[in-house]
């Protein structure tokens, strides 16, 4: 069983990473805002849960933004670190079907 804490493979950090920075940069960087997102995320090594880090840097509406950009290995990854810590079904918008 897959544990909140523990780190995904790297192909799954990196991918989850690529589309989290592309998210933020669709946002106004007037007041470095973009900036701060960008080099946080990129500064963190796929160690521990630095996957759901990235995660929970986004409110519920990005999180579904993100989901809908990730592959259904990248979702499931996820879904099964939040079904670990009994994370509500209803908003977990990762949730693999298959």
């Amino acid at each position: 069983m897959t544990n909140y804490y523990q780190a995904p493979a790297d192909k799954i950090f990196n991918e989850v990473k690529r589309e989290a920075i592309k998210i933020w940069e669709t946002y106004d960087n007037t007041y470095g805002y973009v900036t701060e997102k960008v080099e946080k995320v990129n500064s963190l090594k796929n160690i521990k849960d630095n996957l759901m880090f990235i995660v929970g840097m986004f409110d519920l509406p990005n999180q579904i933004r993100l989901s809908g950009n990730l592959s259904s290995e990248a979702r499931k990854e996820i879904s099964d670190r939040l079904i670990s810590v009994k994370y509500d079904d209803y908003y977990n918008v990762f949730k693999y079907k298959e």
